[in-house]
């Protein structure tokens, strides 16, 4: 199956890099994207040019691809299943949720000159980070791109209520599977409430899975696909 993996903020395509050939080993053509603003070299990308680049990919695949979306990112694979609902065999949302319709789409930190750069790690303290050990988060924050303003301020447009018929796998790192369905019921997940198919698997790690344990990654994105 045709995966495609969509990293959340300061992340680009290479932050799926050991992801990419356990799916690979598992029978599946996985494509890690670089979004525009994020590792190609843009600070005036917008969000409608982020989700543009996400719609390219599935359009791309030959068949119906499974979209991945990791932090923020799950409102961009969220994004392109209201674009493509039939396109779209299913979405698998790793540490995150989808924002709703007329919201901002990751508007959390102050932009500085035009961009959201990575603020540091102590907005970031306890089980977001706890399996980075110190050197792990300089690279991480070495390698952290700002994000442009345009992305992080865009506004959520979503449209097509054939979105909530696309299956949904949410696969949580720093919150349990318990307490992300306690949010929903809450009504703070409104996207995921009105989903007809939602499935949530466990996964022992922080918020970047793909860093500290990719080969399990792997299995669940596969086993979501299968």
């Amino acid at each position: 199956m045709d995966i495609l993996l969509v990293g959340g903020l300061w992340l680009d395509g290479s932050a799926w890099d050991e992801v990419v050939p356990a799916l690979e080993e598992l029978g599946h053509r996985p494509v890690a994207l670089t979004l525009p603003g994020q590792g190609d070299g843009s600070t005036s990308a917008t969000l409608d040019d982020q989700v543009s680049a996400v719609l390219a990919a599935v359009d791309a695949s030959p068949g119906k691809p499974l979209v991945v979306g990791h932090s923020a990112a799950c409102t961009l694979a969220w994004l392109a299943a209201d674009a493509r609902p039939d396109k779209v065999t299913k979405v698998v949302m790793i540490g995150g949720f989808p924002a709703s319709d007329g919201t901002p789409y990751a508007d959390f930190f102050e932009p500085t000159d035009g961009v959201m750069p990575f603020p540091g790690w102590a907005a970031f303290e306890g089980p977001d980070s706890a399996d980075l050990d110190e050197e792990a988060k300089r690279r991480f924050a070495s390698a952290a791109i700002p994000v442009p303003e345009g992305v992080t301020k865009g506004v959520v447009r979503l449209a097509d209520e054939r979105r909530f018929d696309v299956p949904i796998v949410v696969i949580c790192p720093e919150f349990s599977p318990a307490v992300a369905q306690q949010w929903i019921s809450a009504g703070q997940i409104p996207e995921l409430a009105k989903a007809k198919h939602v499935e949530f698997t466990d996964i022992d790690s922080g918020h970047w899975p793909m860093i500290t344990q990719p080969r399990l990654l792997a299995e669940q994105i596969h086993q979501s696909a299968a």
